[in-house]
């Protein structure tokens, strides 16, 4: 017997988690929905196995990527529907597999189910590769006797998700490299190049002018306290990062997030198709409504929509509807709530939130194209506004010869 850390929802909504005693992470998701509390997957962890195999120092081994998700899904997804054994479908997968991390895992799940396990308890051994969505699925398509149609839905899903989250990658992409070059031009130019600049001022005497001194004083403190410099971006860097994982930091900075100009507007578009792809893909497969609604809140990606999908799984189990609690959402817009209405009404709701989600899709793209063309002369703008002042100021002494040399 092994002891787990755990994390979870009870009955009444509120957060819980503890330490347990079981011989493995399935036992305690098991014992824990026993007791009427909705275990988080992720956060099931033995007790001093802080670093799983599955999970690597960045830059210090292979990791298993979401690609690699999506391609032995997909993979996976033709062997059975093609009648393969599970076993054998995981054992060829296994071995052809590039990830080294990936293998490891696919091998660990083989064993289990060769050793009378299901699919999705081997799965649930690694909540790090495999989240609480894809375990949940798997375990209702063996249920139904569906596991072909869950992993092609699975697939399709998890491949939309993966375009979705490259396209918002993408539109952060370029700021990020302008703001990068901009910080080590600047760095560059203030340690390197300016102070050569000083020594030739010095020879010339008289005053420099405000910006050429201002831009002086800067490269001298550059230069002399540069290590504290970088320790200090560091240490910021670092706990901001470390502040923005906690749920106080979530609770601060994600409100904001959703304020932003263009910005708030990709955020939302990103939340609503991400839920309502989840959530279709979950109801469509079987997956009872509240469970499905309690994952699709741990994975919104937002404090706010988290709320708010909490919001309407409560209003569900006091026998409201979905649509109810939106109708004041400040992230689902009304017409997302119109079309949820229509789809309860009518008893296809896992087909009205695909419809929605493809549709939020496009939103998406638009929107992330719209972001790129405002970035890139704001980005131009900035980069030129840093390096050519500096440049002006270094220069202005030159252009002023003759009034500076006395």
């Amino acid at each position: 017997m092994a002891q787990f850390y755990w994390e979870g929802i009870d009955g009444q909504g509120k957060k819980a988690k503890g330490v347990m005693d079981a011989a493995n992470a399935q036992q305690v998701f098991n014992q824990l929905k026993s007791k009427r509390i909705q275990p988080n997957v992720s956060k099931i962890k033995q007790k001093g196995k802080g670093l799983d195999k599955e999970l690597k120092i960045p830059g210090f081994g292979p990791t298993v990527k979401p690609r690699d998700i999506v391609i032995f899904t997909r993979q996976f997804a033709t062997m059975i529907d093609a009648g393969l054994p599970i076993v054998q479908g995981l054992d060829v997968l296994a071995k052809q597999h590039e990830n080294p991390a990936m293998r490891n895992v696919l091998s660990k799940i083989k064993d289990k189910v060769e050793s009378g396990g299901t699919l999705a308890e081997g799965l649930a051994e690694h909540p790090i590769v495999f989240d609480a969505l894809f375990t949940n699925m798997i375990a209702a398509g063996e249920a139904g006797g569906i596991l072909d149609i869950i992993l092609e839905r699975m697939a399709i899903y998890l491949e939309k998700s993966l375009s979705l989250k490259r396209q918002v990658k993408t539109a952060m992409i370029y700021p990020g490299v302008v703001v990068s070059a901009a910080f080590i031009v600047t760095g560059v130019l203030l340690v390197f190049v300016i102070p050569t600049f000083a020594d030739m001022f010095k020879d010339f005497g008289g005053t420099l002018p405000l910006p050429t001194q201002i831009v002086m004083n800067m490269s001298d403190f550059t230069v002399a306290n540069y290590p504290y410099i970088l320790g200090s971006l560091y240490f910021i860097y670092y706990f901001t990062k470390r502040f923005l994982k906690t749920e106080r930091g979530k609770e601060v900075v994600h409100p904001i997030f959703l304020r932003l100009p263009v910005v708030g507007e990709l955020i939302r578009k990103v939340a609503v198709a991400r839920f309502t792809r989840t959530l279709g893909t979950m109801l469509s497969s079987g997956v009872p409504i509240l469970e499905a609604l309690n994952i699709c809140a741990r994975t919104a990606g937002n404090k706010v929509v988290e709320r708010e999908v909490l919001n309407v799984k409560q209003s569900i189990s006091e026998g409201k509807s979905i649509a109810e609690p939106l109708q004041n959402s400040t992230v689902f817009p009304p017409m997302v709530v119109q079309m949820i209405n229509v789809g309860e009404s009518t008893g296809a709701l896992d087909a009205m939130l695909s419809k929605v989600a493809d549709f939020y899709d496009g939103e998406v793209e638009i929107t992330v194209g719209a972001l790129k063309q405002l970035i890139e002369p704001i980005m131009i703008l900035f980069l030129g506004s840093i390096i050519g002042g500096l440049v002006i100021a270094m220069y202005l002494p030159i252009f002023k010869l003759g009034s500076v040399v006395q």
